[in-house]
């Protein structure tokens, strides 16, 4: 990892159909230093593909991550190498997602079963990029409940590989019987192994993952361990990352506020919208819901950006009516 890059301590999770560059771009407006990830996009739809529509990015987002699905070392090479092209800090290989489609593809949470083939793509990928190559991955799949088969797992790729970063979200993936949603709220949550990899692979960065929604419990895990991600509750709620430089990487400076937040965010979708590549005002503003949770008036926030007739112009002073309503209710300033 280079110098110019912030430590992993915060990072916002790869989450699919939702963690796009138009998400990413309001999350590096809340926070300087949290690392941002994209959604897992397949590696070969990248090599076979429009690589624009996959990887194109806000040159605001670093530092940010590009996570790659898939199992065969070649293609995954080769998708790592136009990341390193467009601009990403780092490459991530999912082995924790545990979707039917990823199963029929043969990777995600499967690779858990295939250590040698998990070594064999990430050697693949850090022999074709000078970026960071990291593994994201579960404790365990289905009933493997036992400590033994996370160290294995970690301890094998440790040995073979050069990979330094180890994002674990601290469930079991189970293939049969859970639905994706399911698998990110049933399995049981095993803190305690993930401190255990820490303790027993102190030359690692072992970064904690799994319902994680409060400050409070961030600084707790950061006792343990390298670093914390956080999926859901960084989407529902992006305000939670306001203070994150502040509390995690000791920035001085003043947190964005709402009026700031709320003009460049417009002003952002303007650009986007008259850039030509067929983006409207709705592929933005789903992300923007969150934003005035516990504020008066996030409900109307909510209902205005939402609501297909609003929406259908793809006029971005939408954004500026709603805000309106909220600073309103709140006796907030409305200068934008």
């Amino acid at each position: 990892m280079t110098n110019k890059l912030p430590p992993r301590r915060l990072s916002v999770a790869p989450m699919l159909d939702w963690t796009d560059r138009h998400y990413r771009y309001m999350a590096r407006q809340i926070t300087r230093h949290t690392w941002l990830y994209s959604e897992m996009i397949n590696a070969g739809a990248i090599v076979f593909g429009d690589k624009d529509r996959f990887l194109l990015r806000n040159e605001c987002e670093n530092p940010v991550a590009l996570q790659l699905g898939g199992s065969e070392p070649a293609d995954l090479a080769k998708a790592a190498k136009a990341a390193e092209q467009y601009g990403y800090d780092e490459v991530n290989l999912n082995c924790g997602c545990p979707s039917p489609r990823v199963q029929k593809g043969a990777f995600g949470a499967c690779l858990m079963h295939e250590v040698d083939l998990v070594a064999d793509c990430l050697n693949a990928m850090q022999d074709a990029v000078q970026i960071d190559v990291t593994v994201k991955h579960r404790i365990g799949v289905d009933r493997q409940t036992e400590y033994q088969s996370v160290v294995d797992f970690v301890g094998t790729l440790a040995a073979k590989t050069a990979c330094k970063t180890y994002i674990v979200h601290a469930r079991n993936a189970w293939l049969d019987g859970l639905s994706p949603k399911e698998n990110r709220d049933v399995p049981p949550l095993k803190y305690d192994y993930v401190y255990r990899l820490k303790q027993e692979f102190p030359d690692l960065e072992i970064i904690i993952n799994g319902g994680i929604n409060t400050n409070e419990q961030i600084a707790a895990h950061l006792e343990h361990v390298d670093g914390v991600m956080v999926g859901r509750e960084c989407y529902h709620n992006p305000m939670i990352m306001r203070h994150w430089d502040s509390l995690f990487y000791g920035d001085t400076r003043e947190p964005v506020t709402y009026e700031v937040l709320v003009a460049k965010l417009h002003a952002y979708s303007a650009e986007q919208i008259s850039a030509g590549r067929g983006t409207i005002l709705r592929h933005m503003v789903r992300h923007y819901l969150g934003l005035m949770h516990g504020l008066k008036g996030a409900r109307t926030w909510r209902r205005m950006l939402s609501d297909a007739a609003l929406l259908k112009p793809s006029d971005p002073k939408l954004i500026k009516d709603a805000w309106a309503e909220v600073a309103g209710a709140n006796d907030f300033q409305t200068g934008i």
